[in-house]
Order: structure tokens, then C-alpha cells, then sequence
């Protein structure tokens, strides 16, 4: 439905012909019962008398692909949402339908195994364009880019403290417990605790030069909660007014700037702007 009119949306226009094999079928069924975006392409009159529109997601879907190729490059920080959850990778909804794969070993540092101990399904995330084959249409992400280096994330700790870590794979050696989703830490308890499960640990040390971390075993505290906190660490980017760049302009280009053409409005209107007069002739 679009408000109130009906719409039909014949089978052929539902995926763009581009996608294929089970990005095609997840396309379809990733849509049931939820808004999506498409193109009106035309109209008819119902068996009723009410009007009817004619959609096509295709058109939608093709118009978009069409601007990402020519606008996106790798490297270009996107938000994507997932839409399924497959032992090799996750697929993500990166607009108008369109489906991106997000490959296993690029989800995170932090070894899991199947995506669904990271991502739950209609997750929002933000993903990095790594690869766009414009021959096939297909485009490739990453993610464990945007969830800082292992000296970023280690920062966070110090040896001493008592934190809560999820368990994650068991070795001869020992079992790592991850501490972020790209920093993971070895204890070396005896025993094979359940994978998954949240567990409370001690940092005995922190060995940056060997980027290694040692675990002391408190407690297990059972399951971990999930979806678990994703902490982006973007630290770059753009901010675009009529087509520049103005994060790169100087000091006099952005005193023009200020004021004239960009200014904050605070939530308490009535300490900014005069109630007498509307908010565009103030602004």
C-alpha cells in the first residue's frame, strides 16, 4: 500500500535482474512485510472501481546500483542493513533492496563461526565498501575495518582490571575470550567452558609489542547478551555543502561559512529564536 491506494507489483519487477541464485531469492523474500522502495510506473482500475498502481522495485533497484557504481569507490564507509545469515557471510540491505555480501572472515578479529554471533536479522550496521565488480554488479563489504585496530582497543583495558568477555574457541593451549569484537584474550584454564557464554575474567597483562593478552577466569556468568555492542570506530570522513569538501576548508572560509550559511538551532527554541516571527525569517 502507498497511503491509501493499492498497488501490484507483478513478479518480474520485484528483483532487479542483476541479482541471482539466493541473493535473488533473499531479495524477494527479505521484503515480505515490510516498506520498500519502488518505482510507480504506472496505473489501472481494479475488478472493484478503486485505482490501482503498477510498481516495480527492479526499476528502483537498477537505478540505484546505477548510482553506486558510479559514485562509490572501496573505502566508502556505508549504513547497511542485514537481511540474512548464511555460514559463509552475512547479506546486507545497502538501499533500495540492494544486496551486498559481508564475507565471514571480514565481520570482526574476534573468531566466530557462524555470523549470527554477531549480527541479528534487521541489524542496522555500518559496513565498508571493499570491492565492486561492475561487470557482474556485485559489491562486496567489510566490517572489522570499523571496529578499531588492537592498540585502539586494548587502550581500553589495563592489567588488573575485572571485565566481562565472551567465550569463544577452545585450544590446547587454552581458550580465548573476547573482550571486543576485534580484541581477543587467551586464558589458560584446564577445562573447555561453553562457547558463547558471557564470562567474567582478570587481565593479568597486556604485551603490546606481541599484541597479546592474558586471561585469568573468575566466573561464568552464563548466556552473553546479543545482539553484543557494536563500537564503531570511524575517524574519517566528509562533510559536503553544494559539492565541497568544507572539513578542508581554512579559518576565513569557514568564518563565511558560520552564520551565513550554517548555524545551530538548540532544543530550547525559546533561548535562540523570537517566537513573533516564523523560524524562516529567522534563519
Amino acid at each position: 500500500r502507498l497511503g491509501t491506494l493499492s498497488g501490484i507489483m507483478p513478479r518480474g519487477e520485484c528483483v532487479a535482474p542483476f541479482l541471482s541464485g539466493a541473493q535473488r531469492e533473499i531479495a524477494v523474500l527479505s521484503c515480505v512485510g515490510r516498506g520498500v522502495c519502488c518505482r510507480v510506473t504506472g496505473q489501472r482500475t481494479a475488478p472493484n472501481g478503486d485505482t490501482e498502481l503498477l510498481l516495480s522495485r527492479r526499476l528502483a533497484q537498477e537505478e540505484a546500483m546505477d548510482y553506486i557504481e558510479a559514485h562509490a569507490e572501496p573505502g566508502l564507509v556505508i549504513p547497511a542493513q542485514i537481511t540474512h545469515l548464511a555460514p559463509f557471510g552475512a547479506f546486507a540491505d545497502i538501499g533500495c533492496g540492494v544486496v551486498a555480501l559481508l564475507p565471514l572472515a571480514s565481520i570482526s578479529t574476534a573468531h566466530i563461526r557462524h555470523p549470527r554471533e554477531r549480527f541479528a536479522m534487521g541489524q542496522r550496521i555500518f559496513a565498508v565498501v571493499q570491492e565492486i565488480d561492475r561487470a557482474a554488479r556485485r559489491i562486496t563489504l567489510s566490517h572489522k575495518e570499523l571496529l578499531g585496530t588492537w592498540l585502539e582497543n586494548a587502550a581500553d583495558f589495563r592489567p588488573g582490571d575485572t571485565v566481562t568477555g565472551i567465550l569463544r574457541g577452545k585450544h590446547p593451549y587454552g581458550q580465548f575470550v573476547e573482550l571486543t569484537p576485534n580484541l581477543s584474550g587467551l586464558t589458560d584454564t584446564p577445562q573447555a567452558l561453553p562457547e558463547g557464554g558471557a564470562v567474567s575474567v582478570r587481565i593479568r597483562s597486556i604485551q603490546p609489542e606481541r599484541q597479546k593478552i592474558r586471561l585469568q577466569v573468575i566466573r561464568v556468568l552464563g548466556p552473553a547478551a546479543f545482539p553484543t555492542p557494536l563500537p564503531y570506530r570511524i575517524t574519517g570522513g566528509s562533510v559536503e555543502y553544494k559539492g565541497q569538501d568544507i572539513t578542508k576548508w581554512n579559518r576565513h572560509q569557514m568564518a563565511g561559512f558560520r552564520g551565513k550559511c550554517c548555524s545551530i538551532i538548540f532544543q530550547d527554541p525559546m533561548t535562540s529564536l523570537n517566537p513573533v516571527f516564523t523560524i524562516g525569517n529567522q534563519l
